[in-house]
């Protein structure tokens, strides 16, 4: 075969031809189409351009994309429960640390230089620690000793502790500030037990919003296929396991507080 015409009536019974232009069909307007093809048989390829085509559908093939979803290998999801474990127990720890010393800033009957560690004093206009500008010692277990490095910030400091809730009058010499601790009363005890009760609540609730935020991280990485539901479950789980740890850490943190007495 080696033409094709407008009036021919009959077409090899295998065709097989391809666009050469993405664009739509154009139509003749002998009612026939146009189109720039390859025509195929057994043995011929001819290559043409306005080649007329007997009336009849012509039929588009689409290319469809195979999407290959590729399960994540067990040292993948090792590494990533690493990762997410890692960031857990960094800030768990940080969350004890922080409550560690909030306890140790509450005054008990016993002189501690960590009672002094959130005292902030007005220095040239603005805030600073005061452990920064000045040496404070323990010369006793029931007084502290404030050596500043600059004497011209005695009163500013004398003005920071009576502003705090620590309970102590300064004795301001002109050299250095002496802190006395009275002894504990009964009041004063039930107003820190509860003080410590409400501190070791705000760590416990740190530690839930941590263990949210893992969960968030895992649920993504399942959205993602990088975990089957099987995963999700046991690392949830190892999750909950290292909570409940630090939950307890709390929990020996507190009891020990509220055993601290006057004589202690």
């Amino acid at each position: 075969m080696a033409s094709l015409s407008s009036t021919a009536h009959t077409i090899p019974p295998v065709l097989r031809f391809r666009a050469t232009d993405s664009k739509s069909l154009s139509v003749a307007p002998a009612k026939s189409r146009v189109i720039a093809c390859c025509v195929r048989s057994e043995n011929l390829v001819k290559l043409g351009a306005g080649v007329i085509l007997s009336r009849g559908p012509v039929v588009k093939r689409s290319l469809q994309k195979r999407l290959v979803i590729r399960s994540a290998t067990i040292e993948e999801i090792e590494a990533e429960k690493s990762a997410i474990e890692k960031d857990v127990k960094t800030k768990m720890e940080k969350t004890i640390e922080t409550l560690r010393t909030s306890f140790n800033a509450i005054r008990t009957g016993r002189a501690n230089v960590a009672m002094l560690d959130k005292i902030e004093v007005e220095y040239y206009g603005s805030p600073v620690s005061l452990k920064s500008i000045a040496q404070i010692s323990t010369p006793d277990g029931t007084s502290l000793l404030l050596q500043p490095y600059d004497k011209s910030s005695l009163k500013a400091i004398e003005k920071a502790i009576l502003s705090s809730d620590l309970g102590m009058t300064p004795n301001n010499d002109g050299d250095v500030i002496r802190l006395s601790l009275p002894p504990l009363t009964s009041e004063r005890r039930k107003e820190l037990t509860k003080v410590v009760a409400k501190q070791s609540e705000e760590g416990k609730v740190a530690l839930r919003n941590i263990r949210r935020d893992a969960l968030k991280s895992y649920d993504k990485l399942e959205k993602e296929k990088k975990l089957s539901e099987d995963n999700l479950k046991d690392m949830s789980s190892d999750l909950q396991k290292l909570v409940d740890t630090y939950m307890k850490k709390i929990e020996e943190l507190c009891k020990q507080k509220e055993k601290v007495s006057p004589a202690t």
